[in-house]
């Protein structure tokens, strides 16, 4: 039983060869070393193309912009989970990757999606703000939430978002995230892609910082302290522990 769309078994990303490794159609070490940023490389892996000057500028602001933001839960349990196992730098990282939902990471390919879906109703010759309406309005009536909107920190789509929801939604980076990464190219599906990238560059820093200056059990030691523990009675009623 063969799962997913039939098709040849190709990859065209990359092939080690005895006297070469050859990666989108390039010589790695002859080509891409000593010529490409690692910004650069890294859209060329993801899309198959270098970028322009404009892509590369906007994808590092990206990449900076989503690195770091302080003790999130993600950058916690990886710290917890390198204090649990010092030796487990890789399923540190993974821990924390585990954990970049859109919660925590945003919900930028979800507002991809949403805005090529918008994009190719308005292609239709249809006004933008009433794609915008309609599009509010249906997942307002199902009962669902407007991916990029809500965030208590931060186009017709805005507007829309306030007449469905009867108050101001304010925008979140999510939205942005995804705007910009379509305008640079980048497929709705790969959107996601791009965060968790950066993210991990600030996991490692914070995994980094653990191997000198510990916080985990730290940190789990206040979690403890942060929670009060109810014993059920025999009658059902709650005893706390003090």
């Amino acid at each position: 039983m063969q799962i997913g769309k039939p098709g040849a078994p190709v990859s065209h990303i990359s092939q080690a060869y005895p006297d070469r490794v050859e990666v989108r159609g390039r010589d790695l070490t002859g080509d891409l070393m000593g010529r490409l940023t690692f910004t650069e490389y890294f859209h060329l892996l993801l899309t198959g193309d270098e970028p322009t000057a404009d892509q590369t500028y906007f994808l590092d602001l990206l990449l900076i912009a989503i690195a770091e933001h302080g003790m999130m839960p993600t950058n916690v349990a990886a710290r917890m989970t390198l204090a649990a196992d010092p030796g487990s730098l890789h399923g540190a990282v993974a821990a924390g990757i585990l954990g970049c939902g859109p919660v925590i990471l945003g919900t930028s390919e979800e507002c991809a999606r949403l805005l090529v879906e918008a994009g190719e109703q308005t292609a239709d010759g249809r006004e933008p703000a009433e794609v915008a309406g309609e599009i509010a309005h249906r997942i307002r009536a199902a009962r669902g939430r407007l991916p990029g909107f809500g965030h208590p920190v931060h186009r017709a789509l805005r507007d829309a978002a306030a007449e469905a929801w009867g108050r101001p939604l304010t925008m979140n980076v999510a939205m942005p995230i995804a705007a910009v990464m379509l305008d640079l190219g980048f497929p709705a599906a790969s959107v996601k892609a791009v965060p968790i990238l950066a993210r991990t560059g600030g996991l490692l820093a914070h995994l980094a910082e653990e191997q000198q200056q510990p916080l985990g059990f730290l940190m789990a030691s206040h979690a403890e302290e942060a929670v009060t523990y109810e014993r059920k009675t025999a009658a059902g009623a709650d005893a706390v522990e003090s």
